[in-house]
């Protein structure tokens, strides 16, 4: 048995696909209930019931039209929408759950310190100790267009700034102590004023005056999700992250960045084995090998072209009608971006020998087997130290998640590389001691 544990975090969206395009077209996807509270409730106990640290909601303020200056490939043809708001959604998935860490997305560009930890100390209160936060620092102009701004600060700024807004967070969040709340009723104490304290943060371009007015919750941090590729990127992912989102293309590529990150963390100080890196990972389970294959080539047969190319256009941030090199892609604009979308689209483009232009215009790659093969390559990258664990994202909704706890999961158990129960109560704790 390996002391080591694989950690396994969902990716979701609450809209009608996920990171694999068209999908909501199968039959078997779940459609009528989008708005239905029951549909993120149901979802919650499967990935519990399946033992996953955590699942957390992408999301971006808009509906992206950068493909051919319009949103209407990617609205009309069902994109990564996000049709309701994850915070709204993610105490329904607490009060289910008593194990499963909930995460959302929220950006340091746009929203004040105050309202982050206001948010965040409120979920990770009522979900006693499980709220994930993953920063994005957003690197598509409509969203800070959508904000209020003309436009984003340059990409350097932006790092900056995020780091402030973590300082920030953190001095609102330990404003208060562990015994503030008195709650004493005959003597009409509720709260020890004394034990209670301003931030005052005051940097180059966040301030806040505080106190927050929510009380110290189990975790005071929520655990720290973050998808830094870009070298600036990665510095605030080794000063911050307790998760990585990572978008390799091939595992030397994983273990590589892996490698860095954990260097990175060693050199200011941070024990590497605090922080997670998790590559994505799309898999098709099968009874069979050819159930397998069967189902990935009908999830193949169901994309949309002009769906993918719109979706990666989101993805790069450039209008891939036009644009076909990563030259010319930045070229175009240098300011916005995420370079991790764009590394993955080069190391496809390098692994399978084919042009940039041609990689962009694939989906991404689906992982077919039995549950035996899939533990196979994820016991292989996990135990080559090309990663920690694996994000999740499902082909159909819930059907995936579903047929991975029921199949995968065991197999992984029986290896000894995944947890047979959970070891602690909070998120945090169930990732440093993952069983």
């Amino acid at each position: 048995m390996s002391a080591r544990k694989m950690h396994l975090v969902a990716y979701l969206k609450s809209g009608p696909n996920a990171s694999y395009p068209s999908t909501w077209r199968h039959p078997s996807a779940s459609l009528d209930d989008l708005f239905d509270p029951r549909r993120w409730e149901q979802c919650a106990r499967m990935l519990e019931a399946a033992r996953f640290d955590a699942c957390f909601f992408a999301d971006g303020l808009g509906i992206p039209d950068l493909y051919k200056g319009s949103y209407d490939d990617y609205l009309g043809r069902g994109g990564q929408l996000s049709l309701l708001d994850p915070m709204v959604i993610a105490p329904m998935m607490a009060r289910v759950t008593e194990h499963l860490g909930i995460g959302v997305t929220l950006s340091t560009s746009f929203i004040a310190p105050y309202v982050i930890a206001r948010y965040l100390g409120s979920l990770d209160l009522i979900s006693q100790g499980r709220a994930a936060w993953n920063v994005v620092t957003t690197g598509r102009d409509f969203e800070a267009q959508n904000c209020g701004m003309p436009g984003l600060p340059p990409k350097e700024e932006r790092y900056d700034m995020a780091d402030e807004v973590m300082e920030a967070c953190d001095a609102l969040w330990n404003g208060w102590d562990d015994d503030a709340l008195v709650l004493d009723r005959e003597a009409g104490i509720f709260a020890d004023p004394s034990k209670v304290r301003y931030a005052n943060y005051q940097g180059k371009y966040i301030s806040t005056r505080g106190p927050l007015s929510i009380p110290r919750s189990p975790q005071v941090r929520p655990g720290i999700m973050q998808a830094g590729a870009s070298p600036r990127g990665r510095a605030f992912a080794a000063r911050w992250a307790e998760m990585i989102f990572a978008t390799p293309a091939t595992k030397a590529d994983s273990l590589a960045y892996r490698m860095d990150i954990r260097a990175r963390m060693e050199a200011i100080g941070r024990n590497p084995d605090e922080c997670a890196v998790l590559p994505s990972m799309t898999v098709v389970v099968g009874e069979t090998e050819s159930i397998a294959r069967e189902k990935a080539a009908h999830l193949e047969s169901l994309v949309d072209p002009e769906l993918v190319i719109a979706s990666s256009s989101w993805s790069v941030v450039a209008d891939l009608s036009k644009v076909e090199t990563p030259e010319a892609m930045a070229a175009a604009d240098t300011n916005q971006g995420v370079q991790g979308h764009r590394d993955r689209m080069m190391q496809v483009a390098r692994q399978k020998g084919i042009t940039f232009a041609e990689a962009v215009r694939q989906p991404r790659a689906l992982v077919a087997g039995t549950p035996a093969m899939i533990a196979d390559m994820m016991e292989d990258w996990f135990t080559s130290g090309a990663c920690d664990g694996f994000i999740l994202p499902p082909t159909i909704f819930p059907t995936t998640f579903e047929e991975f706890g029921r199949m995968v999961v065991p197999e992984l158990q029986r290896r000894g590389i995944f947890r047979r129960d959970y070891a602690g109560r909070t998120l945090r704790e169930n990732l440093r001691n993952p069983g």
